[in-house]
């Protein structure tokens, strides 16, 4: 990435443009497809990446209090996900799983089958590596169809700019699209922003974020082995992989980037970071072979010049930190207390968190307590209601932010908004064209090892 670049797109250009980008759309003027809209007609749905998140969202779908809803297709590239994924849900949904083997697609092309079983309204669930959401989001707006797609959206600035042009096109054809960032979707939080904004704790003037505990997916990757090509080891360690998923830094730590800018009701301007690799041996002795650092310290600028602090860390044996923070000019708040989003949130008058400064605690019936169920219930009674329903601007300003945090650790230097977005690297820029004998985007070493972010040394690319 050029540290100068000329012409680019400021941050409060990039708000307005992505209002006008349906005008050169090619797709503004296709004809908007019938939608599922009050009533009880089935919704089918397919299911394009398994494994745990998208076992997860499939069970989250089909648990949505406003069905009926089906499950008819199913596509990966690993046979055995895909088969580990429709046995858990046939045994708890065996009425509402119905994906015989003629809808069980394997392959680069698999999502195109999958999708080509469904009707304009149905919903396409995107829980592939975020290096793939684009295409299939292209190929979803084609056939008319409401999706789902799990964080993060985006991981550089090229299909960043792509992404914007295809919720604008999503929205000119009336489809409703949900992005996994369910923070947004924690009745507490939403409890927590009204508050924090009406100014209960006065003006933000510090975050702090933390996700530090032991490594988590595939954040740690082992020299590829024999039967296995370069591509599909780098899909099937897809945490391990920039041009995948943004490492773990994106996948890992976008909820607390997300909704403590939510809180501040900013995005970062820039970002500033540190990190390192400190342990990257197994205990066999084997060289670990991921792009991941192990630590991470960015310090995030509003564009007021308030700063947001995150501290990330994959390392066992280290105190666990997992929760998020905002102080204000009168009082302070806890908005996850554990995890992404956990229950419950407070605010505190003064900067103490106790029982004697409390001034407001979460309280949330059972039944909307999982952020998960939540955004799907959510996403659902748009379809059923036909609101306007479209999180992906949102999803690729919050994937663009964590970039950002994550190339200032990789280069050692400074990044802007502005440079994330206009950054040209497209990590990996024919990721449409895959095919199970394609070359992986990148190639290891004599010794197995894949190229890692030398900060200092590489300043305007990561590796």
């Amino acid at each position: 990435m050029n540290p100068s670049i000329t012409g680019s797109t400021s941050r409060r250009e990039f708000i307005k443009t992505t209002g006008r980008l349906a005008a050169v759309s090619a797709l503004a003027n296709v004809a908007i497809p019938a939608v599922h809209v009050a009533g009880s007609d089935l919704i089918q749905v397919a299911l394009i990446g398994c494994g745990n998140r998208g076992g997860g969202a499939a069970a989250n779908a089909l648990s949505v209090k406003r069905g009926p809803i089906k499950l008819v297709a199913m596509a990966d590239l690993f046979p055995e996900r895909l088969e580990d994924d429709l046995n858990m849900l046939q045994q708890r949904f065996a009425s509402q799983v119905d994906v015989p083997p003629e809808r069980q697609f394997l392959g680069f092309d698999a999502y195109r089958k999958a999708m080509d079983c469904l009707r304009p309204g149905d919903i396409a669930i995107f829980t592939t590596p975020p290096a793939f959401r684009w295409v299939h989001f292209t190929y979803a707006i084609q056939k008319g169809l409401n999706v789902f797609m799990e964080k993060p959206v985006t991981v550089d600035g090229p299909t960043s700019k792509r992404m914007l042009k295809l919720a604008q096109d999503a929205s000119a054809r009336n489809l409703k699209v949900g992005v996994g960032l369910m923070s947004r979707h924690s009745r507490a939080l939403q409890e927590l922003a009204e508050r924090v904004h009406n100014g209960e704790i006065g003006e933000i003037v510090l975050e702090r974020g933390y996700r530090m505990d032991g490594p988590g997916g595939s954040f740690r990757s082992l020299p590829k082995p024999d039967g296995i090509t370069d591509l599909l080891y780098q899909v099937k360690r897809f945490h391990s992989f920039i041009w995948a998923s943004g490492g773990c830094y994106n996948d890992f730590y976008i909820h607390i980037i997300d909704h403590l800018s939510w809180m501040k009701d900013q995005w970062p301007a820039k970002a500033q970071a540190l990190g390192g690799r400190h342990y990257k041996v197994s205990p066999d002795g084997v060289p670990y072979v991921d792009q991941n650092f192990d630590t991470y310290s960015v310090e995030y600028t509003y564009p007021d010049g308030t700063k947001f602090f995150f501290d990330g860390r994959c390392m066992t044996g280290c105190q666990p930190i997992y929760s998020s923070h905002l102080r204000g000019t009168k009082g302070m708040g806890i908005a996850s207390s554990s995890g992404d989003c956990g229950l419950p949130s407070s605010l505190y008058k003064g900067q103490m968190a106790n029982t004697a400064s409390l001034l407001w605690q979460s309280q949330v019936a059972p039944e909307e307590q999982d952020p998960y169920q939540n955004e799907w219930n959510d996403l659902m009674d748009a379809i059923r209601d036909d609101k306007p329903y479209n999180e992906v601007t949102r999803g690729v300003q919050a994937s663009l932010v964590a970039s950002m945090g994550r190339m200032a650790a990789h280069t050692g230097r400074e990044v802007t908004f502005d440079e994330m977005l206009n950054c040209g690297d497209e990590f990996a820029p024919k990721v449409d064209e895959f095919t199970m004998d394609s070359p992986g985007p990148l190639l290891p070493d004599a010794s197995g090892r894949y190229p890692v972010p030398q900060p200092g040394i590489l300043t305007t690319r990561e590796y």
